[in-house]
């Protein structure tokens, strides 16, 4: 082969080399795009799952809150509030304190202000106080 020859072949060579760079690059950019159009599809499916979660979740609460606030009718609804039953289980002891507390104070208030129920039982006058005097007038006016 003449040198006349050879530096054409070359420049091929040279041309294919760019191509098929270029080729690879492209082929590179494309998988790119289809992985980044996979990861969204699956972002945006684990957003609808997660929303499914959280209804869920806030169902599953709404079920415990009704259900803690059957078996302790004293505690008022609307002091019980989550939205996990962590939150309405933190709630409901918070508002059964509460509960417990105003209890106290108005069995105590009611205890200071009990008053005995009808009128004191009738004892006999205590007669070793009085003077000899006051027995003598007690004891004529019972028979007269």
């Amino acid at each position: 082969m003449t040198e006349e020859q050879v530096q054409p072949a070359a420049e091929e060579t040279g041309e294919l080399e760019e191509g098929v760079v270029e080729g690879e690059e492209i082929a590179a950019e494309e998988r790119i795009g289809e992985l980044e159009g996979a990861l969204a599809q699956l972002q945006q499916q684990m957003e609808g799952e997660v929303a499914a979660l959280k209804e869920q979740l806030a169902g599953a609460a709404a079920k415990y809150r009704a259900l803690i606030l059957a078996t302790a009718p004293e505690v008022p609804e609307e002091l019980v509030r989550g939205e996990t039953p962590e939150e309405v289980e933190a709630s409901f002891a918070a508002a059964r304190e509460m509960v417990e507390k105003v209890r106290r104070q108005l069995e105590a208030k009611a205890q200071a202000q009990r008053v005995p129920a009808g009128a004191p039982a009738r004892t006999p006058p205590d007669l070793g106080t009085l003077s000899p005097q006051k027995k003598i007038a007690y004891a004529l006016s019972r028979q007269g």
